[in-house]
């Protein structure tokens, strides 16, 4: 196990440089100027919109503007662009933003608390929805409970999370209907630093209470589903009848023989669903105006800050890779018989 480990934990690293590499490629060809960008948000025309300047004028602002994809390095080539980005990358220096020169780790980290609050509660939210209901459905098959949750399911899992926290905000955060949570933010305006503990951590679950419930109803919708389907498949298996002719009680068959065993998929789909969530807190930040690291990223993507988008695509991507490396972790704590010492000969 240690060095299957071992191994996959050095593999981390050229998969990381493979898929960056990839996408700095992608960022960099894709339209958009953000020398133009940047000159058209300070006051400035760009380019593209100086035709009603002078000659001399536009001589200046092409000039401001070189001088600036100089100071950047963008006049550069893309594989000259990409090893210094890499070099950066070892000593963690993501650079300086485009949009106000700001260090961009330090705008990762002021808003990466937030982030990781909402998505690990709506992973834990997920998980304590989807595995109850997926055993209620296994151990009532085709009864009215398990035909409701499923009819639910379903239509959960197809409505999408922006038109459904578009509706939240319009029906549940005042306006003409229900005044329930506040529209967005994750602070109320009266906040302050002396609250006691208990107020403040009242006042930030108010807040993400809908966008949590609004990015996790897809997740334990789908989850809930794998899990009846894997109980049911388990539940059929000829273990099950021997431990219930040995006389043991229903109830210790299904939660001490089938539940452990069935959690075995659902594990390795905990490897989808962290990534999923970060790209999805893209959608439900930007929504909600929740300022995390996914609104950070819509922001960068529209004002092409190419050290931003990178910094938070390398983020999610290693993140990706260690929730992949975790599951198979988990699956030799649900079931022992699991071993990977075959895979690191």
């Amino acid at each position: 196990m240690l060095s299957y480990l071992l191994q996959r934990s050095l593999l981390l690293l050229p998969t990381l440089i493979g898929v960056t590499c990839i996408a700095f490629a992608i960022i960099h060809l894709a339209p958009g100027d953000p020398a133009e960008l940047r000159a058209s948000g300070s006051g400035g025309l760009g380019s593209a919109g100086a035709e009603g300047l002078s000659s001399k004028s536009r001589g200046e602002l092409d000039q401001a503007l070189t001088a600036w994809r100089a100071q950047y390095g963008l006049d550069r080539s893309l594989p000259v662009q990409y090893w210094r980005w890499l070099r950066n990358l070892a000593t963690l220096e993501f650079g300086q933003s485009f949009k106000d020169n700001q260090p961009v780790w330090r705008k990762i980290a002021e808003r990466l608390p937030i982030t990781i609050q909402l998505n690990v509660v709506a992973i834990v939210v997920i998980y304590l929805v989807a595995i109850p209901l997926g055993v209620y459905s296994a151990t009532h098959p085709y009864s009215v409970g398990d035909q409701v949750t499923t009819f639910l399911a379903f239509l959960l899992f197809a409505l999408p999370s922006f038109w459904i926290g578009t509706l939240a905000i319009v029906f549940l955060c005042g306006g003409d209907f229900f005044d329930l949570f506040p529209p967005g933010g994750v602070t109320s305006v009266g906040y302050a630093s002396t609250w006691s503990f208990w107020q403040r951590l009242g006042d930030r679950a108010w807040h993400l209470c809908l966008p949590v419930l609004v990015l996790s109803y897809g997740g334990f919708a789908g989850l809930s589903r794998f899990m009846r389907s894997s109980m049911l498949e388990n539940i059929r298996q000829d273990y099950v009848q021997t431990a219930r002719a040995k006389g043991l009680s229903e109830r210790w068959v299904i939660y001490k023989h089938v539940l452990r065993n069935s959690l075995i998929p659902i594990v390795t789909i905990m490897a989808s669903i962290l990534p999923g969530l970060i790209s999805g807190s893209v959608i439900i930040e930007t929504i909600f105006s929740i300022p995390g690291v996914g609104l950070l990223a819509y922001e960068a993507v529209l004002a092409r800050d190419y050290p931003i988008i990178m910094a938070v695509f390398t983020t999610s991507s290693l993140l990706t890779l260690v929730s992949i490396l975790l599951s198979d972790i988990l699956l030799t704590l649900v079931d022992p018989r699991i071993t990977f010492s075959g895979r690191s000969a």
